[in-house]
């Protein structure tokens, strides 16, 4: 591995998501703030990548550059080998296509059902994905619910209502930013283990924000983001 997050892999293999020199900065009432300073990044397609950090370390404003999310200051992001423009029109599209988000909170809409929330991007997109849904929902424990409100699901279900809805258009990556840390320690493994096993057989990559290491010690790879750069970290055990 080297001092950069960048792992070893076959140059021919293009990479599902890449930053270079990636430098992203906010004004303060003490002056200007550098939250990242040159982020090399690369993620390769199948790969599960934690960042890991404590709060206020930068790593979900990474992670919104990663998506498209927010505009960088210098350096790049790309797709698929493809750089990534925020203000491209089109964008919307084009992420919906490529990346799935998992945020802390669900963001779910409690006027729709479980399959409603589920299907909603095919139906911005004018996709049919209601088969996709059902299987997704059915592999995370959910096929009984899916006419479910989210006001009868707990926390964890809701959660992973959030899962199957950012992997039903097939994402190549799925960025998630803290998405079991408003959960107890057991929904939270379940929570994961569910996103990591149904990522997986989906052959998609998995790049997981997380400030806590032992859930994510199975992970390919783990990364820290320390003084706006990302180095390689030694993943700790599980108790």
């Amino acid at each position: 591995m080297g001092a950069t997050g960048t792992p070893r892999i076959i140059p021919s293999v293009t990479l599902v998501l890449e930053t270079r020199a990636l430098r992203k900065g906010y004004a303060s009432a003490r002056g200007r703030v550098e939250v990242l300073r040159g982020v090399d990044l690369a993620v390769a397609p199948g790969e599960i990548v934690a960042v890991l950090g404590p709060s206020g370390s930068g790593k979900s404003t990474l992670l919104h550059m990663l998506a498209g999310l927010d505009t960088v200051d210098g350096g790049s992001v790309h797709w698929d080998g493809e750089p990534v423009d925020p203000g491209a029109r089109g964008l919307a599209g084009r992420r919906a296509r490529h990346v799935g988000l998992v945020f802390q909170h669900h963001y779910l809409l409690a006027e729709l059902n479980v399959l409603e929330n589920v299907t909603l991007p095919g139906r911005i997109l004018g996709r049919e994905v209601r088969d996709q849904a059902r299987e997704l929902l059915q592999a995370m424990g959910l096929g009984e619910r899916e006419r479910a409100t989210l006001h009868s699901l707990s926390g964890g279900e809701r959660q992973r209502v959030a899962v199957a809805r950012a992997l039903v258009l097939g994402p190549k990556v799925v960025l998630a930013d803290e998405p079991t840390g408003s959960l107890d320690r057991a929904s939270a493994r379940s929570v994961y283990a569910v996103l990591r096993d149904t990522v997986r057989a989906r052959g998609a990559a998995l790049l997981i924000v997380t400030h806590d290491e032992a859930l994510v010690a199975d992970a390919d790879r783990h990364v820290r983001l320390e003084s706006g750069v990302l180095v390689e970290s030694e993943p700790e055990l599980s108790p």
